[in-house]
Order: structure tokens, then C-alpha cells, then sequence
């Protein structure tokens, strides 16, 4: 069984004019094969789930910039703790998608004031290490939101200050969707406007940070802590800060 969400429609962007839009955002930056792979969660189990069709949207537009996505279902997704070990399989399949990614997409609606628990309760079943492996270090991030009333910045600030810890790269824009209700048409497309222009920005610029950072993934999250816990002395013959300190 697959928690995968099927995209409708995928090649389908309504709201979008391709004219201004950059099908290679990152062209120039970093390698731009293989494509980049991004994981999409969203914090919601509503039948229309706004967090979901956002998600959606942003999924059609990395599509378009030339990222493989996958899109989570969390409906299944026992409490922590709840199954003895974590050992359920949608918990399975969260993380090894976790791995599969080098960025992620965030979204979730905002509860009094803060995230929702199904979006939480997903980023807390990414431990920071599992087996050596680590799902989430060094990853970039980018953080949304829908509202149901007034624009808002509780949800994604939360959803930073947790990017932070899961020590990801979050990058500096993102979206806020207010009263996301009157944001989306009867087939469930986001209409034209500064909120949907504002997703393009965010996905255009998450593109880029990944391109950006992927060369130098390895060296960004090498940390003097983890070397000596794991007893791995550095090499100064291949210690780049050693070289330059040299110098």
C-alpha cells in the first residue's frame, strides 16, 4: 500500500502566467541533475483540505521547474509512541520518503494560533537519526500556511523554529493563505492572485536554495560533535578549513 497522494491534474496550472515564470530557477547555481526531490506534507484530514490543495498546487509547479515530488497522506498515521517501537507501516513509509528527499514543503492550517497536530505529529516521527542515517540534517525547507480568518504568521514561524531543530535549511520566503476558503474554485484550483503568486516565489526560491546547497550538502551539516562521538578524527590532508587556515 502506498501513502502517496495521486496529483490531479499535474500538468494543469490555471492560475499561473508562464510567461514570467522560470521553467529553470536554479539554472547556474549547482547541478540540476538528478532532478531535485521534494517531499510535500500538508496538516490536514478534511475531505478539502486547504493545507492539501495548497500542497497540490506547489507540487504542479516544482513539477513544472523540473522536481520529482511526492505528496504524503498522513491518514493512517498512528500517535508516537502509540505502536510499540514506532513499527507501523505508514511510519515506514514517512521515513523512507524522508530519505528519498533533499527538500521538503510544509503546510499547515492554523489551529488557535498555532500548527495543526497532524502536521506535528509527522515531523515527530522524523527523529533526527535513524541507524546513522539522518532523514531530515541538511535538507532545505520551505514553510506554509492557510488561515481560515485574518492573514497570520503563527504556523509558519512554528513550522521554522521546528525546521531549525530537524536542523534543515529553511529558506528565508514563505506563503501565508488567508481565509483560504475564498482562495480556491469549485474543481478545487487556487484562483489567480497575490497569495498563488506568492507560492510560485516560494517554490521558485526552494528550487534554487536546493540547487544551490546540493554540492555542498555533506560539509554544511559536518559537525565537530557527531566526528568525535563517532570517533572519526578529521584528515587535514582533506580538511578544507585546515587548508585554509594554512594559508
Amino acid at each position: 500500500m502506498s501513502r502517496l497522494r495521486r496529483l490531479p491534474d499535474p500538468d494543469h496550472l490555471p492560475a499561473l502566467d508562464p510567461a514570467y515564470l522560470s521553467a529553470a530557477p536554479a539554472a547556474g547555481l549547482g547541478p540540476g541533475e538528478p532532478p531535485p526531490r521534494v517531499l510535500l506534507l500538508y496538516g490536514s484530514l478534511r475531505e478539502r483540505s486547504f493545507s492539501r490543495l495548497c500542497v497540490e498546487e506547489a507540487a504542479r509547479l516544482l513539477r513544472r521547474m523540473g522536481c520529482e515530488t511526492r505528496i504524503f497522506d498522513p491518514s493512517d498515521l498512528p500517535l508516537t509512541d502509540q505502536v510499540a517501537g514506532d513499527d507501523h507501516p505508514a511510519v515506514h513509509e514517512l521515513r523512507e520518503h524522508a530519505m528519498w528527499s533533499e527538500a521538503m514543503v510544509w503546510c499547515s492550517p492554523e489551529r488557535h494560533g498555532q500548527i495543526s497536530g497532524i502536521m506535528k505529529l509527522q515531523i515527530d516521527h522524523l527523529p533526527l537519526n535513524i541507524g546513522g542515517l539522518r532523514p531530515t540534517q541538511g535538507r532545505t525547507l520551505a514553510v506554509m500556511q492557510v488561515s481560515g480568518g485574518s492573514q497570520s504568521f503563527n504556523a509558519v514561524n512554528t513550522l521554522r523554529l521546528l525546521g531549525r531543530w530537524m536542523r534543515m535549511i529553511t529558506i528565508p520566503n514563505q506563503s501565508s493563505v488567508a481565509k483560504a476558503f475564498m482562495e480556491f474554485d469549485d474543481n478545487d484550483r487556487m484562483k489567480p492572485s497575490a497569495y498563488y503568486d506568492r507560492i510560485v516565489d516560494v517554490m521558485e526560491e526552494l528550487v534554487r536554495f536546493t540547487v544551490l546547497t546540493r554540492p555542498h550538502a555533506a560539509q554544511l551539516v559536518d559537525r565537530y560533535s557527531e566526528r568525535k562521538a563517532a570517533g572519526v578524527p578529521l584528515d587535514p590532508s582533506t580538511d578544507l578549513s585546515a587548508v585554509a587556515g594554512r594559508r
